[in-house]
């Protein structure tokens, strides 16, 4: 759907409002090019700046990126480790784009387990972004959508047997509330790149009406025209939520 200004001219679409990506194929984009894998993974950070920025651009309201899973931590130690500098190296060297698009970072996963200096800069990251007013980035980190859940049935556990919450009066926006950030909106698209077609454990409690946009382009070749592609797709889905037909905005 095309947005219309107040003199009744029309507009550029409008985006997804939140977008969540699954970042699949680092790796194999590295391995068909007799490359180690570890240049895919370098690759793969342009295009999270880039996609970053460009959904910025586009006035989306939250990204949401899968950048590495509680399954993950089974990868060989020399990768997990290239992976965690990698990352610590993202959150330093992004701190003037993140802080010129007015992008608030934040993070939702098991947070505790990643290296301490990783964690250290994640949060300055967070904390020097706080007040921007622009587009939300999360990192997944550490995440896994059943951990999530099972995360948040412990803490209503120790609520319930506290004392402070009726069993009874459990419902899913209890649930919502002690997930890993409750103010996490649903996504309305959630793109999948390299091919699969899976949702590998990525917010499983809110992709219940997702739409699902899977290409065959590893992640390191995502880029502008790819992400231009989605959401051309997106903006042509009839979203039904389970009643009357409502068309995607």
């Amino acid at each position: 759907m095309t947005s219309r200004a107040k003199d009744g001219s029309v507009g550029a679409p409008k985006p997804p409002a939140h977008v969540a990506i699954i970042m699949d194929g680092n790796g194999r984009w590295a391995q068909q090019r007799g490359l180690a894998r570890v240049l895919g993974h370098r690759r793969g950070i342009e295009s999270v700046r880039r996609i970053t920025t460009e959904c910025a651009r586009l006035h989306c309201s939250s990204l949401t990126l899968y950048a590495f899973s509680v399954e993950n931590w089974k990868r060989p130690k020399t990768e997990i480790r290239v992976l965690m500098n990698l990352l610590r190296k993202f959150l330093i060297d992004e701190r003037p784009t993140i802080m010129e698009n007015r992008i608030r970072l934040t993070s939702i996963g098991r947070i505790d387990d990643l290296p301490i200096e990783v964690v250290r800069e994640l949060r300055k990251t967070e904390q020097m972004s706080a007040r921007n007013d622009g587009m939300v980035l999360r990192l997944a980190l550490s995440y896994g959508g059943r951990a999530e859940l099972a995360d948040a049935v412990k803490r209503i556990a120790r609520e319930v047997e506290a004392g402070r919450l009726d069993p009874d009066a459990i419902d899913e926006e209890t649930i919502r509330a002690f997930l890993y950030d409750p103010e996490l909106p649903d996504p309305d698209l959630l793109i999948r790149t390299a091919g699969e077609m899976r949702f590998s454990n990525f917010l499983l409690w809110q992709v219940s009406y997702t739409e699902l946009y899977v290409t065959q382009v590893c992640w390191p070749d995502f880029r502008e025209p790819e992400l231009a592609a989605a959401f051309e797709d997106y903006r042509r889905r009839v979203r039904k939520f389970g009643g009357l037909t409502k068309v995607a905005t």
